[in-house]
Formats: structure tokens, sequence, C-alpha cells
């Protein structure tokens, strides 16, 4: 559990570092690149199964990042190193797949090994390591947050929101669902995220993200919905095949 909390919370330290030196939406359309690290990883570390269907939708999202790499996005006032920021924000989706991976082994319980028998999930693990992952994220951010100067209440209540809804009730909604879902499957519906993301920041900031990052962002979200229709309706082809059986899906097929 510490491992995955230590994983944690890079991911958050890093998107946080990303937020202040490139947009919002670059943020966060490149760290929702996880699902392409999960592929990678997800076979050797959990044996769950890949499909041709994933490898098209991988490349596509392949293909979105490459988009914020492409020429330079020029700085403005609220990312004022777009190039800096982007990288940070690559490393926080590899950071987000391990915690995806990390989360997923926690909930499934370790495999039997060496003649013993399997250990059965702990249905409270994936939270106190999210609990731990924030600890740990705190002790990270402590030496830059200091001295606090010039807050007001509305900042306060910013950050007590920030941290109660936007951190803790999301992820123990995550973490209650990562035992259910494999890890492929639930961080490309996390993906779903993103695509108000650039409004906000427009709406708050007038924050504008170059074109090719909208097109790359677009790529993105839109490939995480066309998989998500593609399983769905993948999902549903047995039992209509079937009449009366129950449906099986197992691993991350």
């Amino acid at each position: 559990m510490l491992a995955v909390a230590a994983v944690y919370a890079a991911t958050m330290v890093l998107f946080v570092a990303a937020n202040k030196l490139t947009t919002a939406a670059s943020a966060i359309f490149l760290q929702s690149t996880a699902p392409l690290w999960v592929l990678l990883a997800g076979p050797l570390l959990l044996g769950e199964r890949t499909r041709r269907a994933d490898l098209a939708v991988m490349l596509v999202v392949a293909l979105g990042m490459a988009c914020f790499f492409v020429g330079t996005e020029a700085p403005q006032a609220t990312a004022p190193d777009p190039a800096r920021g982007n990288v940070l924000a690559v490393l926080s989706g590899v950071a987000w797949a391990g915690t995806v991976l990390g989360l997923r082994w926690l909930g499934r319980g370790r495999a039997a090994d060496a003649g013993h028998a399997a250990e059965p999930a702990d249905a409270g693990a994936g939270l106190v390591t999210v609990v731990a992952g924030n600890l740990l994220a705190c002790l990270a951010g402590l030496p830059f947050a200091f001295p606090v100067v010039g807050a007001e209440p509305g900042d306060w209540l910013v950050v007590l929101y920030l941290g109660t809804v936007q951190i803790a009730l999301a992820y123990l909604a995550l973490s209650t669902a990562m035992p259910h879902v494999p890890a492929l499957e639930a961080s490309t519906l996390l993906l779903i995220e993103p695509a108000l993301n650039p409004v906000w920041a427009y709406l708050a900031h007038g924050e504008r993200p170059a074109p090719l990052a909208w097109t790359g962002g677009a790529v993105i979200v839109l490939a995480a919905l066309g998989k998500t229709a593609w399983d769905v309706r993948a999902a549903r082809r047995p039992a209509r095949g079937a009449p009366g059986l129950p449906s099986v899906r197992e691993g991350g097929g």
C-alpha cells in the first residue's frame, strides 16, 4: 500500500506543478494518456488481456498526445512555461497509470505464489492507500507552501473544497469501484473528466489553449468515448446470443 500511495502522491504533485506551468487543458489531457501506459504495463503486472481494439484506441491516444509537442505553445499569464509543464503532465499520466494499476492490484488481493494460497482482497486497502498518498503529497508540498502570505477567506474555502470534494469524495468513489473494474477500462472511463476542463479554465481565467492542444485533447477524449461504447456493445453481444445464460467478463477482456 505504501508503494501505491507514493505513486499516487507523485501523480498529485506532478499534476499541480504542470498546472502552474502549462494550460489547464494541456495538463489534464496529457495526464489522461494514462490508459496508454496501463496498456503497456497492465498485461505484465496484472495479467489482464489486451485486445486488438485496445491497441487501436491507444494508437489514437498516442497521436493525440503528440499534438501537444508539435510546435511551441505561446506562454500566457496562467501558463508561463508550456513546454516544461507538458512534460510534467505526461509524467503525471505515467504516475496515474501506476496508481490505477496499484489500486486494481490491491482490490483483487495478492495472487498465490510459492505454494501459498491467494490472499483475499482487502476492501479498505484502496481507501487507506489514497489517504496515505494524500499525506505524502502534503508533506512533499509543505516546503513550498510556507510562508502563507495574503490568503483571503475565499482562498481557504477553495482549498477546503478541493480537499474534501474534489479529492476526498472523488477518490472514495474511485477506491470503491476499482476492485470491480479492469484497470484499462477504469482509466479510460476517467477520461470523461477532461471534456469540461478547458471550458471551466476559459470561463474562470480566460485561458485559451493552442489549436493543436484542442485537437489533441479532442482526439484523446473521442478515443475514450469510442472505446467505452465499443466495450458496452461487446459486453451485451454474448447476452443476446445466449439467452438465459450469465455473461462473464474476465480481466481486461
